[in-house]
């Protein structure tokens, strides 16, 4: 557990902002440490929130299944990230989105009972859920704005900027993603078509290189101003 506090001062945490060393100890100490291998459902849609989980190691993304059985992305959980926070809400609640490990992830786990008996200790905690909150409707409403009046090139540019900057691995050429065309496209509401034609675009142009489900930005300042053209 001490090596986990001592990762949470690299990680820095957005739950934890405001708290002191040792009152992150005691937050952290009644947590249950534990690993999902690649491809694995942490959290399901529909079902009881009981559980609230902070990422440090891995990636997670947050989902919604059409009815025609497909995965439509909705939030990225780098390290540091918590997800679940429904589970802090008074009565008897349900996750609005599935979660799954896009790799091997490991997160620190809390039942709602314990979650909730640490909140009414520290009630920092859930300030500081309701300014994460208030940051995931920031995020929409860019999205919503984007898709009502940018461009293709635009949405898909803010996106694979967006990501790299927070889910992004640093690699020697750029900026890592583990993330195929599909769920690019489906983030920028945008066929696969256009996202494929304008990803070889910007290959052919040195702002990025890609591969089978992976795309590494080597240029994001570009692709930033990609975004506001």
């Amino acid at each position: 557990m001490s090596e986990v506090v001592a990762l949470m001062k690299k990680l820095k945490p957005r739950f934890f902002e405001g708290l002191t060393p040792s009152e992150v100890a005691s937050i952290v100490s009644p947590a249950t440490k534990r690993r999902f291998p690649a491809h694995s459902v942490m959290a399901h849609e529909g079902h009881p929130a009981d559980r609230l989980f902070l990422m440090i190691h891995g990636r997670a993304r947050g989902f919604c299944m059409t009815p025609r059985g497909g995965k439509v992305p909705v939030l990225w959980f780098p390290p540091g990230e918590v997800f679940g926070t429904a589970a802090l809400l008074p009565g008897s609640v349900e996750y609005l989105v599935s979660t799954e490990a896009l790799i091997n992830s490991t997160a620190l786990v809390w039942d709602r009972a314990t979650i909730k008996s640490l909140s009414a200790q520290f009630p920092r905690l859930v300030e500081n859920t309701l300014l994460i909150a208030f940051d995931y409707f920031v995020l929409y409403r860019s999205l919503h704005v984007a898709a009502t009046y940018q461009t293709a090139r635009q949405r898909l540019a803010l996106v694979l900027g967006n990501l790299a900057a927070g889910l992004g691995q640093r690699v020697a050429d750029g900026v890592e993603l583990n993330i195929k065309n599909e769920e690019l496209a489906n983030e920028a509401n945008i066929t696969i078509f256009t996202a494929s034609r304008l990803l070889s675009e910007w290959q052919r142009k040195g702002i990025l290189t890609k591969s089978h489900g992976k795309v590494v930005v080597r240029s994001p300042e570009d692709l930033m101003l990609l975004s506001g053209d």
